[in-house]
């Protein structure tokens, strides 16, 4: 296989999607405010949303990630992550205009808001699950080491992954069946915790298991692989650990805590982005992979995840060259995986030349 160059004509690409069904377009968020739209693979040069005036870039900070309603086509609603001009997370809804290839930036209504301590580790995906509810990725808040201790504070939605339920005309409610519903001591709308900087986590569309990139500190990146079965309340260990390892301590107790399935330290990279298990139509043998790859040192790398364990680890170097700073893949509607780096390029992943 190879990276075929779709454009490198973006600002700042972190994320790329597609409206459920729509197989003829691609959504790239550009972190500086913009949705942009890729179209028979061609840029178009009007941008889908444009809420530039309403966020603080860059950094970790910016127009983050971007989820299509399940119903888009029949509603026309989509959700953004976004950092506001105070620092702050917000998740909001918008809808298309009469235009399709046209949103209403005057439709923004709230989801949820969640006030951020520093300026990084802000998280930044979302994602509707198999069971149609809304994930929402939240970092740890920021500074080095966790200094707040929010990764093993229930008390708190930072250093979380959150499940809600959207609908009507803004806001959330809590599904009945969350892990903490009825803990006086958690928030509600907690799913699993312990984690540092989930920058991007995915789902497999064949499976419905959850695959999380979670940036470490200062020696181990992570990735952690949630099964379709579970039932939530995961504990990733962060700040009591960093990947496999006690953290800031030569031992710990690791009771409850649930460990990575794949994990490398620093001597080869030094912040995961974590991608999607592919299953698309291009690439048949590669059906079950899961691609991630690496900001700092650009490289694309795999595993198959079986019975509880990542195996055949596979580095595509010189196969797959995209350079550094690799922000994130994408998934179109048929399956097929992209990629973006800061630099401005989208890249899809496609058969070689025989």
């Amino acid at each position: 296989m190879r990276l075929t160059l779709i454009t490198d004509a973006l600002s700042r690409p972190v994320f790329a999607t597609a409206a459920p069904g729509d197989a003829a377009r691609l959504f790239v968020v550009e972190q500086t405010g913009r949705i942009r739209i890729v179209e028979g693979d061609a840029l178009l040069p009007d941008p889908f949303l444009d809420i530039n005036a309403r966020i603080s870039c860059c950094g970790e900070r910016g127009l983050l990630s971007l989820a299509f309603d399940p119903a888009y086509a029949q509603n026309g609603r989509f959700y953004v992550y976004y950092t506001d001009v105070a620092g702050d997370t917000r998740v909001s809804r918008f809808s298309v205009g009469g235009n399709p290839n046209t949103a209403d930036p005057g439709s923004e209504a709230l989801i949820i808001a969640v006030p951020q301590p520093y300026s990084n580790h802000n998280g930044g995906l979302i994602a509707f699950g198999p069971d149609g509810h809304l994930y929402v990725g939240l970092g740890d808040g920021g500074n080095a080491n966790d200094p707040d201790g929010n990764g093993q504070d229930l008390g708190t939605l930072l250093g979380s992954i959150l499940r809600i339920a959207v609908g009507g005309s803004g806001g959330y409610t809590v599904p009945a069946d969350n892990p903490f519903v009825g803990s006086p001591a958690a928030r509600s709308e907690i799913w699993a915790y312990g984690l540092r900087n989930p920058w991007r986590f995915s789902f497999d569309r064949q499976t419905g298991d959850r695959y999380i990139g979670d940036v470490g500190q200062g020696r181990i990146e992570e990735i952690d692989v949630e099964p379709s079965t579970s039932a939530g309340g995961v504990n990733y260990g962060w700040n009591t650990m960093e990947g496999s390892e006690c953290f800031g301590a030569p031992t710990c107790d690791r009771t409850g805590l649930t460990l990575p399935v794949f994990e490398y330290d620093h001597g080869s990279g030094c912040s995961v982005t974590g991608g999607y298990v592919y299953r698309g139509a291009a690439l048949p043998a590669l059906r079950g992979i899961y691609f991630y790859s690496d900001y700092c040192s650009g490289w694309i790398r795999s595993f198959r995840y079986q019975n509880g364990q990542a195996t055949e680890p596979t580095d595509w170097t010189g196969v797959l060259n995209p350079g550094a700073n690799v922000t994130s893949f994408g998934e179109d509607a048929a399956g097929e995986l992209y990629v973006t780096t800061l630099g401005g390029r989208l890249y899809r992943l496609a058969p070689g030349d025989n």
